[in-house]
């Protein structure tokens, strides 16, 4: 991935579910055949057990529900 070797990543992310607001820039990861991969994404809601985030903050269709956990955890299903 791009910038992800010397000199770090080019994001910075919340990992502290605890303070998620919305907004947020946070790395996600998908269950099934995506597991493993990073994801970024902006939280668009924040809930006690669960977020809602979006991989395209400029498609109002691409919601996906996530556990609320320091690198949320999105269903494959769920995948808009």
């Amino acid at each position: 991935m791009l910038g992800m070797g010397e000199g770090g990543c080019p994001f910075e992310f919340n990992t502290d579910p605890a303070t998620f607001k919305v907004g947020d820039a946070v790395s996600y990861r998908v269950t099934g055949s995506l597991a493993g991969m990073p994801f970024a994404g902006v939280l668009l809601e924040v809930h006690d057990d669960h977020v809602v985030l979006t991989s395209d903050e400029q498609d109002p269709v691409s919601r996906m529900r996530a556990t609320r956990e320091s690198r949320p955890l999105v269903r494959e299903e769920d995948v808009c």
